[in-house]
């Protein structure tokens, strides 16, 4: 069972940037796409930019322009580009595989961003 490792959250400050990482413990050049999901206090989870095997991506309307997602299979790492971060963007990120029903690995610890002054 792969396991995902993300890294990278901090304190910023509105405007700032940030780049997340998460590791998987194995091979994710299979799934049919990999996803970044936050979750802030009181709120649901969701997912906020998903890359596909074919390289296509999509983000919420709420960090379009602003997130950007990538892949390096060769390390098995998803990275999220943030930039001109709002204090919105305040949250704990994880990253996982979008399926249908759901997500397909286990979750894990997930990355605190808090964009504050």
């Amino acid at each position: 069972q792969v396991q995902l490792v993300e890294s990278g959250g901090g304190l910023v400050q509105p405007g700032g940037s940030l780049r997340l990482s998460c590791a998987a413990s194995g091979s994710i050049v299979r799934v049919y796409a990999m996803g970044w999901y936050r979750q802030a206090p009181g709120k649901q989870r969701e997912l906020v930019a998903s890359i596909s095997r074919a390289g296509i991506t999509n983000y919420a309307n709420s960090v379009k322009g602003r997130f950007t997602i990538s892949i390096d299979g060769a390390k098995n790492t998803v990275y999220l580009q943030m930039n001109s971060l709002k204090s919105e963007d305040t949250a704990v990120y994880y990253c996982n595989a979008p399926v249908p029903t759901g997500s397909l690995y286990p979750w894990g610890q997930g990355t605190q961003v808090t964009v504050s002054s």
